[in-house]
């Protein structure tokens, strides 16, 4: 008898990405906060006083969960190693031009020896539509569970944009909550969820690209890449 293997994608719990919004099997949607940081440790105690009071403050205002990643990646410098090439070739100075080859190889050996990793601080913000059963807390893998609902509420663009708005103030609600304490966050669009959850899913694998903090007005989101 043949084993049969589950698809890699009945894993997986996003059934759809669509307008900044991760769609999940179960029905239920997601958007996803990236938090800018700031150096806590550099800050009088006074000011941690007041930070952490004012994050207190900012969790004991929700009225629903959130979840809180933090999603460690391995920086990928090709670009930055490519840059240099474009840069020696341009430069005329054969001394520069040995300088920046130097420089360039010592990057890339450094990086060969030391994995150079890059925190980045993620919020999860759900909306659960009456038809989904909210999950009695968040601890689930990230995102959610792989229940499925009938696909025609799924595939209904009028629910969504009604679920998608009641998302939407929660977002801002939490957007203007992090910004009291003096936190930047934004909307990841489609392009950088897609990223996202690739990088979640093969942690193994060097990025191809950065996820840098995207330059658009906290909160709001673009949508179109």
């Amino acid at each position: 008898m043949v084993k049969e293997f589950a698809n890699s994608q009945d894993l997986v719990s996003v059934e759809n990405i669509h307008e900044n919004t991760v769609v999940l099997k179960d029905g239920s949607l997601r958007q996803i906060l990236m938090v800018q940081g700031i150096n806590f440790s550099l800050k009088s105690e006074e000011e941690q006083n007041v930070i952490t009071q004012a994050y207190q403050n900012f969790l004991n205002s929700l009225e629903y969960s959130v979840q809180i990643t933090i999603h460690s990646r391995k920086i990928n410098i090709q670009k930055y190693l490519n840059d240099l090439d474009k840069r020696m070739q341009e430069e005329s100075s054969p001394l520069l031009q040995n300088q920046i080859s130097e420089y360039k190889e010592f990057v890339h050996k450094f990086v060969q020896d030391n994995a150079i990793m890059e925190k980045t601080f993620l919020l999860v913000v759900p909306w659960f539509p009456p038809f989904v059963r909210k999950p009695s807390s968040f601890s689930i893998p990230f995102l959610g569970n792989k229940k499925t609902v009938p696909q025609e509420n799924l595939e209904n663009e009028a629910v969504f944009k009604e679920n998608l708005l009641q998302l939407r103030q929660r977002v801002t609600e939490v957007t203007e909550g992090l910004a009291g304490i003096g936190l930047e966050a934004i909307v990841l669009s489609d392009q950088e969820l897609i990223e996202l959850l690739y990088n979640f899913h093969n942690p193994e694998t060097i990025e191809k690209e950065t996820l840098p903090m995207p330059d658009r007005q906290a909160g709001m989101p673009d949508a179109k890449k």
